[in-house]
Parts: structure tokens; C-alpha cells; sequence
């Protein structure tokens, strides 16, 4: 608890910055966009999705640059210039022209300046501050997805209602700046040599852990890379449709809405219970199970019954999942790969998280759009779910077990 009572300023900074920064945001307003801009412009859902993909692929792409800026200037500059570049580019959404290249250029924009906002940084700081609760500080941390899923869809519906949907964007561009900036410039920052846990420093008192040139050699980094992918290439897209996918099940906007909360309390229990249990259990023998939940959750989602329990437990379970899966990656980098060049390797693993995480939505337009349903790719979901949980199998043992145990006695 001593790591607590140490770093739980840090905490707060960290859980706010994740809420209000880039990876929640922009996936959690998507989905109510697709009837007003359809009214206003004529275009489809795979049109409209295709906005996050270009977001999510400029920002993966840009994830390993803003880790390694973290690496070399700390952080707290990055992550604080971040917000406001965030906040800025995504209230210039509101400017969006009737035309698709100027829609996609915006969210480029987003995507661009956005990632320093994200887990990229955040993680760094948590990770240097813990070692004996750093999974469940990590999971502590990424709460704020979940209470953005919490927040961000029903202040988007109410903007929408009352305001329209361009005056959406600079509402909840607020977030950044009126909730999340205040407290990092008070709080946020990393511990000094002499603050951080004697098992993250080698002997000349520098931190410790692999150069990204020697993480990237290593089967581990690529099977990780690999889970990543193909676990982000099926919720990503499930998570973006989830509101048009209830709608498609018979119930009003309103409703679907509210699944967005029901996804963020599964969030929630999944990343305190995992974290929880990554501190105490090797990570891949948790991952595996609880990756196999969100299968059942596609089953569930799958043709047009009205069952709103059948649906909410769906909901539930792709959440739970989907905070595993964020614990995981900052998780296993850490142990696997150590703190000295974190950022950029944290960076390097992000990037499959945001490549599918932005495609996969795409994946989901054009299936709804061609197929008139959901359902093949909930069923391909279904099967990329199991497999990327039983790839971290082959992960084998952490790297310095030992030396850590004695650190840690």
C-alpha cells in the first residue's frame, strides 16, 4: 500500500487524462453520427466509420514517436500538450464540410495530435510509480475508459438533442480541457530516482529494461503484437457499432445509448478483477479465459431479438474483455520488456491495438451495409476472440523473475 499512498496523485492525473484523451472520446461519439450526418450529407454507415479508421490509423502510426518523445522529455510535457492539441483538433470537427476528404482530414487531424492524450504516456508514469500493484494501478487507470463510456455517450445525445451535432464536438472537447488538464498540471509527473521502486533501477541508480532494438528481437514482443492485433481486429468494430447494433435489435436511440454504460461498467469490473489478478497470477493464464467471454457476447448480439437482458449481458462481457485486453498490453510490456525505453515499446504494441481498433469499424460498416446484418461479422468475431487469448499461451515466462521476486521480498 506504501506505492499507493506514494503515487496516487499520479493516479488521479493519469485516471482523468485517460477519460477525457483520445482513445475513449472519439469511439464513444461515433456511433450517434451515423443518422444526422446521413441526413445531412447522404452518407452510409461505411462512409461514416471510415472517419475513425483514418483517426485510428494516423494515431497508431504515430504511437511509437509520441512514446519515444516520452522517453526522451518525460510524459508530463507530452501528455499535457497533448490534451490541448486534442481538445482543439476535436472541436474543430465542428467545422466538418459536406465533403468526405474534409470530413476524413479532421479526424487525421485528431489522430495526429491526439495520441500523446492516451494510454501511450499514461502508462509510462503509472508503471515507473508501481511494481508489486502495477496491474491493478493499471487497471485503476484505464477506469477512465469506462467512466468516458459512462459520460461521453449520454452528454453527446443530450448535445445532439439540444444543440445539433456540430455543437456536439465542442461540448465534450471540454472534457479535455476543463477536467483532465487542471489536474496534470497539479498532479502529474514521474517519481525521481530516489522515489521509484528499487526493483525498476540497475545499479548506477539508471532505470531499468531491454532498448527497443532488443524487445523487438524477442518471440514474445511479436506473439504479443500478434494477440493484440487480432483481438483489437474484433472489438474494435463491435464496440463502434454497438448502438446501431442494439437499434438493429429494436430499440431507440436512448437505449442503445445506455448499452454504452453497461459496456463501460464491464470495463470497469474487467480491469480492477484483471489487474487485480495480474499482480498475484502469470498474465497470459488470466487473458486466455477472460478473452474467450466476449465469443459468447457476439453469439448473444447476433440476429434481431428484443431481448434487452439477452443484450445487456452481451453488452457486458465485450467490455470485460476490452478491459483485459488494455491491462494486458502495458502490462506485459512491462514485465517482459522492463521501463528503460517503455514509451516507444508500449508505442510499437499500441499500434496494432489502434490499426484494428480503427479498421475494424470499417470491417463492421461494410458487412452491415452488404450483408443488411451483423451477424457474419459477429460470428468471424467470435472465433479471432478465442484465438488471440490462446496465442499469449506460447508467451512463456517472465524475463527477470528471480531478480524481481528478491526486489520485491
Amino acid at each position: 500500500m506504501s506505492e499507493f499512498g506514494k503515487g496516487w496523485k499520479v493516479l488521479v492525473a493519469a485516471f482523468l487524462g485517460v477519460m477525457c484523451g483520445a482513445s475513449p472520446i472519439p469511439f464513444n461519439i461515433l456511433g450517434l453520427l451515423f443518422a444526422p450526418l446521413q441526413a445531412e450529407f447522404g452518407w452510409d454507415r461505411f462512409q461514416v466509420s471510415a472517419g475513425i479508421t483514418v483517426f485510428g490509423i494516423i494515431a497508431s502510426l504515430m504511437a511509437p514517436v509520441f512514446g519515444w518523445l516520452a522517453d526522451r522529455h518525460g510524459v508530463r510535457k507530452v501528455a499535457i500538450w497533448s490534451l490541448v492539441a486534442f481538445a482543439a483538433s476535436f472541436a474543430a470537427m465542428s467545422l466538418t464540410p459536406a465533403s468526405l476528404i474534409g470530413f476524413y482530414a479532421l479526424w487525421a487531424l485528431v489522430g495526429l495530435v491526439g495520441i500523446g492524450s492516451t494510454p501511450v504516456t499514461w502508462s509510462r508514469a503509472i508503471s515507473l510509480w508501481f511494481v508489486r500493484n502495477r496491474g491493478l494501478a493499471l487497471g485503476i487507470m484505464l477506469i477512465g475508459t469506462s467512466a468516458a463510456a459512462f459520460v461521453v455517450p449520454q452528454l453527446a445525445v443530450w448535445a445532439i438533442a439540444n444543440y445539433g451535432w456540430r455543437q456536439m464536438f465542442l461540448i465534450v472537447a471540454m472534457l479535455p480541457l476543463l477536467v483532465a488538464l487542471p489536474v496534470a498540471l497539479a498532479l502529474f509527473r514521474e517519481p525521481r530516482a530516489d522515489e521509484r521502486p528499487a526493483a525498476l533501477s540497475t545499479s548506477d541508480g539508471a532505470v531499468a529494461g531491454m532498448t527497443f532494438g532488443e524487445a523487438v528481437k524477442t518471440r514474445q514482443f511479436w506473439t504479443l503484437w500478434g494477440s493484440i492485433f487480432i483481438i483489437a481486429m474484433a472489438y474494435g468494430g463491435a464496440h463502434i457499432h454497438m448502438i446501431p447494433i442494439v437499434m438493429d435489435h429494436g430499440f431507440d436511440a436512448k437505449t442503445a445509448a445506455g448499452m454504452m454504460g453497461i459496456v463501460g461498467l464491464g470495463l470497469l469490473v474487467g480491469r480492477i478483477g484483471v489487474g487485480f489478478l495480474l499482480d498475484r497470477i502469470w498474465g497470459p493464464a488470466v487473458a486466455f479465459p477472460v478473452l474467450c467471454l466476449p465469443a459468447l457476447a457476439c453469439y448473444l448480439l447476433m440476429g434481431t431479438a428484443s431481448d434487452l437482458g439477452m443484450i445487456s449481458a452481451a453488452a457486458f462481457l465485450l467490455g470485460f474483455a476490452a478491459g483485459a485486453e488494455s491491462d494486458l498490453i502495458a502490462f506485459l510490456a512491462a514485465r517482459y520488456f522492463g521501463m528503460a525505453h517503455f514509451g516507444r515499446i508500449y508505442g510499437m504494441l499500441y499500434m496494432p491495438f489502434g490499426l484494428m481498433s480503427a479498421i475494424s469499424p470499417l470491417i463492421y460498416g461494410y458487412v452491415r451495409v452488404t450483408a443488411k446484418s451483423y451477424d457474419p461479422i459477429l460470428m468471424a468475431a467470435s472465433v479471432l476472440f478465442v484465438l488471440g487469448g490462446a496465442l499469449l499461451l506460447t508467451m512463456g515466462r517472465y524475463p527477470g523473475d528471480v531478480k524481481l521476486k528478491e526486489a520485491l521480498a
